[in-house]
């Protein structure tokens, strides 16, 4: 498993990018960071709509502003909310984890708590476009 260290930078840009979430519905701010292989990271938070289904959660928005960006290999997430024990993402964002193969996801809380897996034990077996092998 990586090293604070390792995980730190992209830990701090999610915390920086939560106090720009628009979540006027639910008033839970999220903010995500991922560090792609290159070294280069990128941040997203939540973004809320009046139709629920089009809100985009933190940590697909820092995916989606990575893939934007032209990458493509990612090995670190971080995401941040105010919540009494380090947030997991939601099951759409493990899933666009796993198609883009992040290995190690950061999670934390405002109080300094943090919680460090591997993403096959947030999201064992899956989804591999019919590759599956269950």
């Amino acid at each position: 498993m990586s090293s604070a260290s390792q995980w730190q930078p992209v830990l701090e840009a999610a915390l920086a990018v939560r106090s720009r979430a628009y979540a006027p519905y639910s008033h839970f701010a999220v903010g995500a960071a991922v560090q792609a292989k290159s070294g280069a990271i990128y941040s997203g938070c939540n973004v809320e709509n009046a139709s629920y289904g089009l809100t985009v959660c933190a940590e697909r928005n820092a995916l989606f502003q990575a893939i934007a960006a032209g990458e493509r290999e990612f090995s670190i997430l971080a995401v941040v909310a105010d919540t009494p024990q380090p947030v997991a993402p939601c099951g759409a964002c493990r899933q666009v984890m796993a198609e883009f193969g992040v290995d190690i996801i950061v999670l934390a809380n405002l109080a300094g708590d943090v919680l460090v897996y591997r993403l096959e034990e947030l999201l064992p077996a899956a989804f591999q476009g019919g590759n599956d092998k269950i």
